[in-house]
């Protein structure tokens, strides 16, 4: 009697449809398991092959101009960061060498970031198409002109106040330190996006 009860009972647990638990063999050779009929059918979905980009002679030229100016980022900041600081430093009666020292690093930052923003757009642009590495580009891109932003203001609206002004002294320093910061932030974003 015990051996009908548990026959009962495995029965009733079984469910009715096994159809969506076994897999039905296609001719009479081994079956083969579910999961591989449907990897086989999604195996044969076609890819689409990427779409090419053309891009004008200009582009590689504007590349190379834009990389060999970005070279001198770093040797720059660290002479505007010398100079700056004993600038700041001195609270007013700023060294002849550092105020030297300090302007031909200002204008050599406002010429290449002058000459990195337009061949860096123009090549933006002209890649707009390019999906391969887009992410680093605008990001890049968004970070090198928020650089520019805060190193205009930084020179053009705050550096004049801060030879007559202890607060617009340190606005102008922390301000350049950030755009300074931000500008590495873009420069190495393109360095690792490169390798």
């Amino acid at each position: 009697m015990y051996v009908l009860q548990l026959a009962a009972a495995v029965l009733l647990a079984v469910p009715a449809d096994t159809s969506t638990v076994l897999a039905v063999p296609d001719s009479a050779s081994t079956p083969r398991p579910a999961r591989s009929m449907v990897m086989n059918a999604t195996d044969t979905v076609a890819r689409r092959r990427s779409r090419a980009i053309e891009v004008s002679d200009g582009y590689a030229m504007r590349l190379r101009i834009h990389r060999y100016a970005s070279y001198t980022t770093i040797p720059l900041f660290a002479a505007q960061s010398i100079a700056g600081n004993q600038m700041y430093q001195s609270g007013g009666s700023d060294p002849a060498w550092a105020k030297s020292l300090h302007r031909v690093g200002a204008a050599g930052l406002a010429t290449l970031f002058t000459v990195n923003t337009v061949t860096g757009v123009w090549n933006l642009w002209e890649s707009r198409g390019v999906s391969e590495g887009r992410t680093a580009r605008l990001v890049h891109s968004t970070l090198m002109l928020a650089a520019d932003a805060g190193f205009t203001y930084a020179g053009v609206k705050l550096g004049p106040e801060a030879t007559r002004s202890g607060v617009k002294r340190r606005e102008h320093r922390r301000l350049a330190i950030i755009s300074m910061s931000t500008a590495l932030t873009g420069y190495a974003t393109m360095l690792v996006a490169n390798r």
